[in-house]
C-alpha cells in the first residue's frame, strides 16, 4: 500500500515536471498599442494577446514587450506566422515587419515638456536591411589565425539577438501591412520569441480587416521639407550618385508613412535662361515613375530664381523685380503650370512663396510676389506660412496674394480661418519649436497660456497623431513641418535640435541608418504615429464622402475639440477610429443597396 502511494506521488511529480514550462517564469510577453511607450525598467503591463483592426491598404501596428521577471535572458529569434483568414485567405508574414525599439536620451527637457528627462524608445531598428532583405548581423571581429589582421563583419546597431536583464524590458514594434486584395474578416496567427536554452514563449495575434480600402496616397495635403541635411549625416557630397540613392530611400520612407516626399530637383524640367522650360525626356519619364510609384499627391513648384527678393527689407530695392526678370519669372510659371496640366498634376500644385513674413516689408514682398504669380497663372496657388489675421492693423492686407494660409498651431484662430475658407482660400497648419499664441491673436487673453501638441520626444506619442484630427475639426486641409532630418547633437543618443535650448526630436523624424549598415533612413515611433494620424484622416474623408462632414466631425469632437483641448489617451483614438469604421461600413452598406 505504501509503495502504491509513493508511486502515485512520484507519478504526480513527473506529470508536474513535464507540464512545467520554464518560459512561463523566464519570459513574459505583453502587448501595447502603437501610442504607448514603456521604459526599460518599468513594470511590464499590457494585454495578453494582440487584437488590432484595420482597413485594406492600411498599416496597423502593435508592440510586444519582452520582459525578464526572474533572470537574464538572451533572445535569439523572433518569428511571426502567416495570419490565416476566411476561405483560405491569408496575410503573408512577408507583409509584416519586425523592429526592435532602441532607446535615445533626453538629457535636457524641451521647453514646456510634459515628460521628464531620461531614456525613451523611439528609433525602430529593423530585423532585416530594407534594401538587401538580409538580417542585420551583429558587429563581430575575428581572425582566421593569431597574428593576422582582424576581419570585421556586422554592425553596431542590430535587432536580433538581444539580451533582457532581470527586471527589465525590451519592446518590439510590429507593422502589419494589409493588402488591397484580401477579403474582409478575421485573420489569426502567432508571434514567437525564442531564447537560449530552448526557452520560448508565444502570443496570439488577431487582425480584423474591415471591408473598405484606403487610397494609395495621402488625402491630407502636406509638406515636410527637403533632404539636404542627409549629405552631412552620411558624409556624402550633395548631388553625387550616392547622395541621390540615399535621398531616394528617404523619399520612399516618407511615402510609406503617407507623407509626400519632396521631388528631387534632378527629376524636374531644366530652366532656360529666358525662364522657359526644357523638358528632358529621361527626366520626365523618371518623374512620372516617381509620382506614380510613391503616390505623390501634392506638387510644389519651385520658386523662380528670376523673382528673388532680398531677405533684408532694409535695402531700397527690397520689393523690386526688374522688368526683364519679371518677364522671365512669369514665363517660368506659365511653362511650369502648362507642363503639370499636360500631365494631370496641376490640381495639387502650389508655390511655397514665403516663410513667416514677420515684418511690414515682408508683407509688401508677399504682395509683389503673389501678383507676379497670379498675373502669369491666375489658377496657380500661392502658399505663405502666416496666420489668417493681420500681425499689425497698419500693415497691408496680403489676402489678394495668398491662396493657402499656413498658421502655426498656437496662432490658429477658428473665426478668421473660417472666413478665409468661405472666400475660397485654403488653410494648412504647421508646427516648429515651442511657440505660444502671439499678443496679436484675436483671442489672446483666452489662449495665451495654452499649449498645442508640440512635436518632441519628451511628450506623449499621441501629439503626433492628433494634428490631422484637429485640422479636420477646423476644415484645415494640409499639414506642414519644417524638416524631418535637421542637424541634431547626436542622432542615436541625443537627438536634440539646440536653439539654444534642447528641442528633443524637433525637426528630426528619421535616424540615419549607418550604424545598422543601412544607406538610408531608420524610422521612429513618432513618425509611425504621424502615419497613423494620416490614415485616420482617410477614414474621415471616406465617411464624409459616404455620409457627411457633420457625421465625421461628431466623432472628431470626441478627442479633438480644438488645438488646446485634445486627448492624450491612445485608447480614445482607437475607440474613435472604430466608431469611424462602423459608420463607414454602415453607410457603405446603404450605398451599395
Amino acid at each position: 500500500m505504501r509503495n502504491r502511494a509513493l508511486a502515485t506521488v512520484w507519478a504526480l511529480l513527473i506529470l508536474g515536471v513535464s507540464s512545467y514550462s520554464p518560459a512561463a517564469d523566464m519570459i513574459e510577453l505583453t502587448v501595447l498599442n502603437s501610442t504607448e511607450r514603456i521604459g526599460q525598467s518599468q513594470e511590464p503591463y499590457g494585454a495578453a494577446a494582440v487584437e488590432i483592426k484595420a482597413a485594406r491598404n492600411e498599416v496597423e501596428s502593435f508592440q510586444v514587450v519582452v520582459a525578464a521577471p526572474k533572470e537574464n535572458i538572451s533572445v535569439v529569434e523572433v518569428e511571426i506566422s502567416d495570419l490565416a483568414g476566411p476561405a483560405g485567405s491569408k496575410i503573408a508574414k512577408e507583409k509584416i515587419r519586425l523592429f526592435r525599439e532602441e532607446y535615445v536620451r533626453v538629457r535636457m527637457s524641451s521647453p514646456r515638456a510634459e515628460l521628464p528627462p531620461g531614456l525613451y524608445p523611439d528609433p525602430l531598428v529593423p530585423f532585416t536591411n530594407p534594401e538587401t532583405g538580409k538580417l542585420i548581423e551583429p558587429l563581430n571581429r575575428s581572425r582566421a589565425r593569431w597574428g593576422e589582421p582582424a576581419k570585421t563583419t556586422g554592425y553596431d546597431m542590430y535587432a536580433i539577438p538581444f539580451d533582457v536583464f532581470k527586471g527589465q524590458n525590451q519592446a518590439l514594434w510590429v507593422d502589419v501591412h494589409i493588402p488591397k486584395d484580401v477579403p474582409a474578416g478575421t485573420y489569426s496567427g502567432a508571434l514567437t520569441v525564442r531564447a537560449r536554452r530552448g526557452i520560448s514563449e508565444q502570443i496570439d495575434v488577431t487582425v480584423t480587416v474591415w471591408d473598405f480600402t484606403l487610397p494609395d496616397g495621402p488625402t491630407h495635403r502636406n509638406h515636410f521639407g527637403s533632404f539636404g541635411n542627409v549629405a552631412r549625416s552620411f558624409n556624402v557630397e550633395r548631388g553625387s550618385e550616392r547622395f541621390k540613392q540615399i535621398e531616394m530611400r528617404y523619399c520612399r520612407a516618407m511615402a510609406e508613412h503617407r507623407i509626400n516626399p519632396p521631388i528631387p530637383s534632378y527629376l524636374l524640367p531644366e530652366v532656360n535662361g529666358d525662364g522657359s522650360l526644357n523638358i528632358v525626356p529621361q527626366r520626365h519619364k523618371a518623374l512620372k515613375e516617381f509620382i506614380a510609384g510613391l503616390h505623390v499627391t501634392d506638387f510644389e513648384i519651385p520658386r523662380s530664381r528670376f523673382a528673388r527678393l532680398p531677405s533684408s527689407t532694409l535695402r531700397p530695392d527690397y520689393k523690386t523685380i526688374s522688368p526683364a526678370n519679371k518677364e522671365k519669372a512669369q514665363r517660368y510659371y506659365r511653362d511650369f503650370y502648362k507642363y503639370l496640366k499636360d500631365n494631370g498634376w496641376e490640381k495639387q500644385a502650389y508655390v511655397y512663396m514665403l516663410d513667416e513674413p514677420n515684418l511690414r516689408g515682408n508683407y509688401e514682398q508677399v504682395l509683389v510676389l503673389g501678383r507676379l504669380v497670379h498675373e502669369a497663372v491666375p489658377q496657380l496657388k500661392c502658399l505663405v506660412v502666416e496666420q489668417t489675421y493681420l500681425q499689425d492693423p497698419s500693415w497691408p492686407d496680403i489676402d489678394p496674394a495668398v491662396d493657402i494660409w499656413c498658421p502655426l498651431w498656437s496662432f490658429i484662430d477658428r473665426e478668421s480661418i473660417s472666413n478665409k475658407i468661405a472666400h475660397g482660400d485654403e488653410v494648412w497648419s504647421y508646427t516648429a519649436l515651442v511657440q505660444r499664441s502671439p499678443r496679436y491673436h484675436p483671442q489672446y487673453e483666452k489662449v495665451r497660456n495654452l499649449d498645442p501638441p508640440y512635436w518632441h520626444i519628451d511628450r506623449p506619442l499621441t501629439v503626433y497623431r492628433i494634428p490631422t484630427w484637429i485640422n479636420y475639426q477646423y476644415d484645415i486641409t494640409g499639414l506642414l513641418y519644417w524638416s524631418t532630418v535637421t542637424t541634431v547633437i547626436e542622432p542615436w543618443s541625443n537627438p536634440a535640435f539646440a536653439h539654444p535650448r534642447h528641442y528633443n526630436g524637433g525637426g528630426f523624424l528619421f535616424y540615419p541608418g549607418l550604424p545598422c549598415g543601412i544607406d538610408g533612413p531608420v524610422a521612429g515611433m513618432r513618425v509611425k504615429n504621424l502615419r497613423d494620424g494620416m490614415e485616420d484622416y482617410e477614414y474621415l474623408a471616406i465617411l464624409e464622402k459616404l455620409a457627411s462632414r457633420k457625421a465625421a466631425k461628431e466623432i472628431v469632437g470626441i478627442i479633438a475639440p480644438n488645438w488646446w483641448d485634445f486627448s492624450r489617451d491612445g485608447r480614445q483614438f482607437l475607440a474613435a477610429r472604430v466608431k469611424l469604421a462602423e459608420q463607414i461600413l454602415r453607410f457603405k452598406k446603404v450605398d451599395e443597396s
